[in-house]
């Protein structure tokens, strides 16, 4: 059926009419809506038909009396929501002349887009950086959050400390302490929304003082440039040895702010040595500089308990960051951000002033969970986990790769497949696997100066195993293998 349109249209209106038949199928649902709440419904349905075109301008509407006496609802309902709607602008009347919907209005296309990376069921999927979030917690995590609820004091609820709930940077500090020997003073730890905000929340801090450059690793994680672009510095790429980050480059470039994953270097997977380690403090302390520590994966060491944090042996010259991404999920948007003394009220200002503090709910969820034992829980589950799968891509990569090195310390959620050159050139070496159903990245991906390049034939892979099962692991390789 069409309604009558235009204001030439014919007098539409009466029950049995074009117009008066497609508005009353439109908002009959609304008049069978609770007494109570009848006026509100047949508003929102009235103004839902409008916006989605149903209803589209110049579109002559029933009188208030016909229309009332279709739906069965009071002439004063309809009343109302006309002259609501014609207030707001979906309708438009005049004396004598009738109600209209309005010219103003544009039919909305209401449409949710899911920008999260999603891999394609039938593709193995080698990219590093996401856990097995089937290891959630979820019985744990839900009696936390039933006590949390239960026990949580009605004050707690308003605007929070922009560092953090006391308890949970209290619980943090000892957590921090005594698995990564980290000097964590409650006072200077700041709860953040993942690594990603410590290092903008640092990044902006620094900028207001001056700083305009960033030392990253080179290779390195490939977020940097985009995250210090956006705090308005710029990023020069230091190559790195074999113990860690280069100090001569390190020196000649200049920088007085340098990010580094000393624990567990991504990706190359290596572990700063300790002569590198206090090569880093000296250069932080004689051009007065900062280190910025990512310590994204500092829990997970499988083959000996894991180096400690850098941050131990100088809090005043090394930040020091980590979350919950990798340990938990990464969906759930909480990290946490050590700071020197020096910086601390400047950051503090820079995070109130962000987003007034992290949600109080989850600090309070989380704070009970590491308080009670959970969280140690997890960290020992998914090490158990992510041990044995390291080992199936270990072993799936010598029997389907004979000759292959992996390299890198037996850690983290990745490890680096160097193959034997008869498999490259590395180029022509992914573009077949890609085709196979196989998604891996080259080590060169992730370099920012070219210094992670391989040699002509050699072929170079991150090979990320945490969220994938033993047996999803030993059929990716299986997969590379016959592609190539």
């Amino acid at each position: 059926m069409t309604p009558s349109t235009g204001p030439g249209g014919p007098p539409g209106g009466a029950p049995g009419s074009a117009a008066g038949s497609a508005a009353w199928e439109l908002l009959l649902p609304a008049a069978s809506a609770p007494a109570r709440a009848r006026g509100r419904a047949l508003q929102e349905a009235l103004r839902d038909a409008v916006r989605s075109g149903r209803l589209p301008p110049g579109t002559r509407l029933p009188s208030s009396r016909n229309l009332a006496a279709d739906l069965k609802v009071s002439r004063g309902l309809v009343t109302e929501a006309y002259e609501q709607l014609t207030a707001e602008g979906y309708l438009r009347s005049g004396r004598g002349a009738g109600t209209w919907v309005g010219d103003a209005v544009r039919a909305a296309r209401p449409r949710a887009r899911d920008l999260a990376p999603r891999s394609p069921a039938d593709r193995v999927d080698f990219v590093p950086g996401t856990p097995d979030l089937s290891l959630f917690p979820r019985s744990a995590w839900a009696a936390a959050q039933r006590g949390v609820l239960t026990e949580l004091p009605h004050e707690s609820l308003g605007y929070p400390d922009p560092r953090g709930l006391p308890r949970l940077r209290t619980a943090l500090a000892e957590l921090l302490a005594r698995r990564r020997g980290v000097v964590a003073d409650p006072e200077r730890i700041m709860v953040v929304s993942g690594v990603a905000q410590a290092t903008s929340l640092l990044a902006g801090v620094l900028h207001a003082r001056g700083t305009r450059t960033a030392g990253v690793e080179d290779p390195g994680s490939p977020q940097h440039h985009a995250l210090y672009a956006a705090a308005g510095l710029d990023t020069v790429a230091l190559p790195l040895d074999d113990e860690g980050l280069a100090t001569g480059p390190l020196y000649a470039s200049g920088v007085r702010l340098v990010v580094t994953t000393p624990a567990h270097q991504f990706p190359t997977g290596i572990a700063y040595s300790a002569r590198r380690r206090a090569e880093l403090l000296g250069w932080a302390r004689s051009v007065d500089g900062l280190v910025l520590e990512d310590d994204y994966d500092g829990d997970f060491r499988y083959d000996r308990a894991p180096v400690g944090a850098l941050q131990g042996l100088d809090p005043e010259r090394v930040a020091y960051t980590g979350s919950v991404s990798k340990s938990l999920a990464p969906g759930l948007r909480l990290g946490w951000l050590l700071v020197p003394d020096w910086l601390a009220d400047d950051v503090v200002e820079r995070k109130r002033t962000t987003d007034l503090g992290h949600p109080a709910l989850d600090q309070a969820l989380f704070a009970r969970f590491v308080e009670r034992g959970d969280y140690d829980r997890q960290l020992r589950a998914c090490q158990r986990a992510y041990r044995e799968r390291r080992d199936a891509l270990v072993t799936a990569l010598a029997q389907h790769f004979p000759g292959a090195r992996v390299t890198g310390i037996a850690a983290g959620l990745h490890a680096i497949a160097t193959l034997p050159g008869r498999h490259g050139p590395e180029e022509s070496f992914l573009a077949r696997v890609r085709e196979a159903g196989v998604a891996v990245r080259s080590l060169a991906a992730y370099g920012h100066g070219g210094s992670a390049g391989a040699r002509a034939q050699e072929v170079r892979l991150v090979l990320g195993y945490a969220h994938l099962s033993p047996g999803r692991i030993r059929a990716g390789v299986a997969r590379m293998a016959q592609a190539v």
